[in-house]
């Protein structure tokens, strides 16, 4: 399971100019999964992205997390997460989990950052979406449950 963490002001997902998710401050989510990927992985991710301190603290450290500052979850799909481009010039994505199996991972993802207690709003899965974020700082992280 892969995920790509920005640190958000704001950020929105828009499909057909209708806004389907839309958070203030908080994290921003590209959310993609293996075919290996289960409730270990999810577990995991769940875990790390509601303790994770990239939030500044007075004296202006990262030292808080999306849960100290009261802050939301926007959760995109993103199977792109798994594309593999170190041959030729068009990225393979067979190391993505199959589209049935990754709805089901991403839904239990969903669920489970829910029950950390946390605000969460989600793009549509497999649709054509529109992302806008305002990264704040920027401060973008990678998490790879493989890693």
């Amino acid at each position: 399971m892969r995920c790509v963490v920005q640190r958000a002001a704001t950020a929105k997902v828009e499909v057909e100019g209708q806004i389907v998710g839309q958070i203030g401050r908080g994290l921003m989510v590209l959310v993609g999964f293996c075919q290996e990927d289960g409730q270990k992985d999810i577990d995991w991710m769940a875990h790390k992205l509601a303790g994770l301190r990239i939030f500044e603290d007075a004296e202006g450290k990262m030292n808080k997390s999306v849960r100290d500052i009261d802050g939301s979850l926007l959760l995109v799909s993103q199977f792109t997460l798994y594309g593999d481009a170190t041959r030729g010039f068009r990225p393979s994505f067979i190391g993505a989990a199959p589209a049935d199996h990754a709805r089901g991972l991403f839904d239990d993802f969903v669920a489970r950052m829910r029950e950390e207690g946390l605000p969460v709003e989600t793009g549509v899965f497999q649709a054509d979406m529109q992302v806008s974020l305002v990264n704040d700082g920027p401060v973008t992280i990678w998490l790879d449950t493989k890693a």
